[in-house]
């Protein structure tokens, strides 16, 4: 197999470290409050592969920008690839191994195959060569020449590799340091001294347009950002899409937002299609597509199919849980709303796992929480046409096989999604009119879901941290549940002081959250993590439209006391897989 891509069609560019780029924001390297533009939409969600942003997408585009830089020195006849800190410590688990040598042979984490990312390490082990984007085959030994440090932590961050290419004769023809700081974003060291790193910033066109461009209502703590939502009568996500469209035009905004939406409900179909056991060695089995048929089954009485009623055992669960089918999920349980979150949550995060496509929301180990709970605005909210605790369409006829198959953003000329079916969801139930108003209506609340969204994450991102190796899962989890409890608050008609709330309220109780990956990967406890946290996201929204938005603790202490728990916690607690649950459950 032929893993040369055609062209390096998503360069990465160098910027000045003056210049307030997404990472230079992200990593503290400019202030919050000295740059001139919050960080974007674009910069939040991320398409990637899982399963970790920063411990997978994150060298990925390292390896892509060294390979990039290679190309106009001689051609190497040696590559060595050392991981330091938390990318020593669960690189493997992470796939932090296969993700540069993804980026090394040329592929960008956006746009690069599925069969390609699994294809690459067999390929590498069977004929000891990786194939670098001009062709050039460099021998290199998966055992031998990528090296894991775990006890070693570079000055700058947690989260750094070292990049080497050798001549034949072993003389030095480029080598280069960089540092994950989390979400994705690159720093790159840009002199050779290891105790006192300075660095630039790693950017593609995309994220870096437009943040050196002053913004019409720029923020940089939740206190301004209400002040500027009351100043300028703007909801948050109004205030949000202004600030956007005053560096890319609305289009491209839109098509974007359409973009991570859908990406995001294809996730939850392809996690619900998927059977079998995860990667990685725990034999941690999918449950996703079985609770899906059961779920299906409950709604519309067609039998599960004999796959997909068995237990996580592989023996037949009908007669064990017979008795559960009778209340769990039926229409009169008044939780069943809840089974769909799951659903959605857990088919997300077991898609990550196996290393497939997902968005970094604001990371790929907290990627399933955003898309559960716009699943549950979508699927059971009438303010977007649907009927409240039904989680409606075609996939109910199917076994459930693909729940959001009938809402996407985008028609499929465009966005390559399936064709939404006659009859797919309530707005059905309107006369032909008003179809178009429904869909647009619901179109409208989904954007103002990821706007609002966006503006609780920057706020996380750049006065305290998204990265599970320096503040623990409150950074990844408790995030991505405060962003959605703004985002579904603020598309179920909340003002700007509610939504506030609602993010305080979700990152309140993800306060001290650890991160303890068993065996280093995005399985034990994450993806019940997950779905846990997008039930808390909606509870948090619920809670805070009860009120009128006055509420004692502020966004910005919880942000602040996050960051600082975050520093107060043992590094062992921190991605790292040298405590709690991964040192306390036996691996077989």
């Amino acid at each position: 197999m032929d893993l040369r891509p055609v062209t390096l069609d998503a360069p990465v560019t160098a910027y000045e470290p003056t210049r307030p780029t997404p990472a230079a924001i992200v990593s503290g390297e400019v202030a919050a409050h000295d740059a001139p533009h919050p960080l974007s939409v674009f910069d939040m969600f991320r398409i990637g592969i899982g399963p970790s942003s920063s411990h997978t997408v994150g060298p990925m585009r390292a390896g892509l920008a060294f390979t990039t830089e290679l190309t106009t020195h001689t051609p190497p006849s040696h590559i060595t690839i050392d991981l330091f800190g938390s990318l020593g410590a669960t690189g493997r688990g992470h796939s932090t191994d296969r993700a540069v040598l993804l980026g090394l042979a040329g592929y960008d984490p956006e746009t690069v195959d599925i069969a390609t990312v699994e294809a690459i390490l067999p390929t590498l082990a069977s004929n000891g060569t990786l194939t670098l984007p001009s062709g050039t085959q460099v021998p290199l030994s998966i055992a031998e020449d990528i090296r894991f440090a775990p006890r070693t932590i570079l000055p700058y961050h947690v989260n750094a590799l070292t990049i080497t290419a050798t001549s034949q004769d072993g003389d030095t023809i480029l080598e280069r340091t960089y540092y994950s700081v989390g979400g994705g974003f690159v720093m790159l060291q840009t002199n050779d001294d290891p105790q006192n790193p300075e660095v630039s910033s790693l950017a593609s066109s995309q994220t870096g347009v437009g943040i050196d461009v002053p913004a019409p209502h720029p923020f940089a703590s939740g206190a301004q950002l209400l002040a500027a939502c009351d100043a300028s009568g703007l909801s948050i996500a109004d205030l949000v899409r202004t600030n956007e469209e005053a560096v890319r035009p609305r289009d491209t905004l839109n098509a974007y937002l359409d973009r991570i939406a859908d990406t995001m409900f294809d996730c939850v179909d392809a996690g619900t299609s998927a059977a079998g056991i995860l990667p990685g060695g725990l034999d941690v089995p999918r449950r996703a597509r079985a609770l899906a048929s059961k779920l299906a089954q409950r709604l519309t009485g067609i039998p599960a199919s004999p796959v997909d009623s068995m237990d996580e055992a592989g023996a037949s669960s009908s007669g064990r849980r017979a008795a559960g089918a009778a209340w769990a999920s039926t229409t009169a349980d008044p939780m069943r709303a809840m089974d769909w979150v799951n659903l959605f949550a857990l088919a997300v995060n077991e898609e990550n796992a196996a290393g497939h496509r997902v968005v970094t929301a604001p990371t790929n180990g907290a990627a399933g929480v955003i898309p559960a709970v716009l699943g549950y605005l979508v699927t059971h909210c009438p303010e977007t046409g649907s009927t409240p605790g039904v989680a409606t369409g075609p996939a109910t006829q199917d076994g459930a096989r693909a729940p959001l198959r009938h809402i996407r953003m985008t028609p499929p000329s465009s966005s390559g999604a399936p064709a939404p079916a006659e009859d797919s969801d309530s707005c059905h139930e309107a006369p032909a009119s008003s179809i178009e108003k429904c869909q647009a209506q619901r179109r409208t609340l989904v954007h103002d879901f990821l706007l609002a969204a966006t503006a609780i994450g920057a706020l996380i991102k750049t006065n305290a941290s998204i990265a599970g190796a320096e503040v623990g899962c409150q950074g990844e989890v408790g995030s991505a549940s405060a962003m959605a409890a703004a985002g579904l608050a603020q598309a179920l008609g909340g003002t700007p002081q509610q939504v506030e709330n609602a993010a305080e309220i979700a990152m309140e109780h993800s306060l001290g959250l650890t991160c303890d990956p068993v065996a280093g990967l995005v399985q034990v406890p994450c993806i019940e993590r997950n779905a846990i946290a997008a039930v808390k996201a909606i509870n948090a929204a619920r809670m805070a439209l009860w009120g009128d938005g006055r509420h004692m603790v502020s966004l910005d202490v919880v942000i602040e006391t996050m960051r600082q728990t975050g520093n107060d916690m043992l590094s062992k607690y921190k991605e790292t897989s040298e405590g709690g649950l991964a040192v306390n459950i036996v691996e077989c």
